[in-house]
């Protein structure tokens, strides 16, 4: 216990006398931390409004006023096979004849024409949902055979798979970014941290040699460097994440508006908080004591 304590209070005065090359350690780390938190961050909120583009997306089908229940069950069966689709819903003649009168509620002369018809001119629709939006091709293929040609009368394809691609396309674009400011990021944390280790080990030869002169171990020489390193990986990783939570206090509003569901950023990292901790104080970690080993193997010929 005795030489853990003086091993802490070394790392401790090395901290001190390097206060400026620590310093910039820490700050190129949060960078790093900050560039992956936000790739991380937009990763989800792709995924999220494609999850709520695709919820608009549904193919309906039109059926004849003629069509039949039984008919209707019969193409029914027949879709429910389909592993694509994960929904049906279908809206009867009556629910459609009154979407029909309320969209036209403030037109008299379509709402008088109606009546003139003395009969409800409308037939069934059904509405699909499938898991991808590239299923719904297959559904229209499925559907498009003579015998159900002479009970349907329109199909209906209501997507936003432009919308997708574009969330998408940006999506893959700012990740490309997001990997190459974290990767640079990384490689200037390891140099600085490489070169603070160097510098202090430099500035602290004499007494690093008294050291093994006396018969100090290669742990207990080491062992400032590695508690400075760990020192490192927590100021970094707990000053990101006091950040991060800054900024969505400030982005939590904006995001609620967008989506309805009231999925925010905060309740994700909320719930996901170990995780995200976990990885990131582990991955700095090992990147600190990965550059603090090579410098101390070069410097201290241990």
């Amino acid at each position: 216990m005795h030489s853990i304590y003086r091993i802490i209070k070394f790392s401790l005065q090395d901290l001190g006398r390097n206060f400026g090359l620590s310093t910039m350690t820490v700050f190129i780390l949060i960078l790093m931390l900050l560039s992956v938190n936000v790739l991380w961050g937009v990763d989800i909120l792709t995924k999220q409004a494609t999850s709520l583009v695709k919820e608009q997306i549904n193919i309906s089908l039109y059926f004849k006023a003629e069509t039949t229940d039984k008919n209707l069950e019969e193409v029914q069966k027949y879709l429910s096979v389909l592993p694509e689709i994960t929904e049906m819903n279908l809206v009867t003649r009556d629910q459609v004849l009154d979407s029909f009168k309320n969209r036209h509620k403030l037109s008299s002369e379509v709402l008088s024409a109606l009546e003139e018809l003395k009969e409800n001119p409308f037939g069934p629709t059904l509405i699909i949902k499938t898991r991808e939006p590239q299923d719904y091709k297959k559904i229209l293929q499925a559907v498009d055979v003579p015998e159900y040609d002479a009970l349907i009368e329109t199909k209906s394809f209501e997507g936003n798979e432009e919308g997708i691609e574009k969330i998408q396309n940006i999506t893959n674009r700012i990740e490309k970014i997001g990997f190459g400011l974290s990767a640079l990021f990384a490689i200037i944390s390891f140099l600085i941290i490489f070169n603070t280790i160097r510098v202090s080990i430099y500035t602290q030869r004499i007494e690093i040699s008294i050291k093994r002169l006396v018969g100090a171990s290669s742990w207990f020489i080491r062992g400032p460097y590695m508690v400075e390193a760990f020192i490192f990986a927590l100021l970094s990783v707990s000053i990101t994440f006091g950040l991060i939570y800054l900024a969505l206090h400030f982005l939590d509003p904006y995001l609620s508006i967008v989506f309805s569901n009231g999925f925010t950023l905060t309740n994700y990292y909320n719930s996901h908080i170990i995780l995200l901790t976990g990885i990131q104080f582990v991955s700095v970690l090992l990147l600190t004591f990965i550059s603090s080993g090579l410098a101390m193997r070069k410097q201290l010929k241990v």
